[in-house]
């Protein structure tokens, strides 16, 4: 139906940078822009795509460090959830603050923002398809840690309990960081896996946590 999307492994802290776009017009969006634009330049000119937009999944450093060049350079506009937008420094006087329920056109492909708070108090997910782009929401049989500034485990419990495990069991989860074995796994088989969806109460997901654990 025209949707091209492309998961790229890019930097020292083996994150995700995911490509979306429309093959019709031609128009992407990058995912987390952050370490290697010239590699994501690359891959856009191979496929004859012009880069219009920045999807943002949370504020933290290893996922945006190159949003400004990419401004400045390809004149993207940003989206970043509302919640998370006083957080950053510099651009963010240009970045559009989205919620859930928002969707996102990329030519005629369309975007779903889901707002899912806990890693950062404005983490947002990414829907399109059957696909789902989790940032450090999510990570396959792990979630993002909640010891930074805007973490809450808490929150975490209820992102986990309200939204994600609601959501359609095929829908197939692409995380923010390469910390398994497989590049992206469905819900299916995470509530199965993941001891945080397997998890039955708040407290026992909150005794899960460890400070530190995975990603920044």
């Amino acid at each position: 139906m025209g949707l091209y999307f492309k998961q790229v492994e890019l930097g020292p802290m083996a994150n995700y940078v995911y490509l979306i776009g429309d093959t019709e017009t031609k128009e992407m969006a990058v995912v987390d822009p952050a370490w290697d634009l010239p590699a994501i330049y690359s891959i856009a000119e191979q496929e004859g795509m012009q880069i219009t937009k920045a999807f943002i999944t949370h504020g933290h450093p290893d996922h945006i460090n190159a949003v400004e060049d990419l401004i400045n350079e390809k004149n993207a506009q940003v989206y970043m959830h509302k919640e998370e937008v006083p957080w950053i420094k510099g651009w963010k006087e240009t970045a559009i603050g989205t919620e859930t329920g928002d969707e996102i056109a990329i030519g005629n492909q369309k975007i779903k923002v889901i707002h899912t708070p806990g890693h950062t108090e404005g983490s947002q997910c990414f829907m399109f398809g059957e696909k789902m782009l989790s940032g450090d929401t999510l990570f396959l049989d792990g979630c993002g840690r909640t010891d930074l500034p805007g973490g809450n485990a808490e929150k975490l419990y209820y992102t986990f309990h309200d939204i994600i495990k609601n959501l359609p069991k095929q829908t197939i989860i692409y995380p923010g960081h390469n910390y398994a074995h497989d590049h992206c796994q469905s819900l299916e088989q995470q509530c199965q896996t993941n001891p945080y969806l397997r998890a039955h109460t708040k407290d026992e997901f909150i005794s899960l946590i460890k400070p530190g654990f995975r990603s920044l």
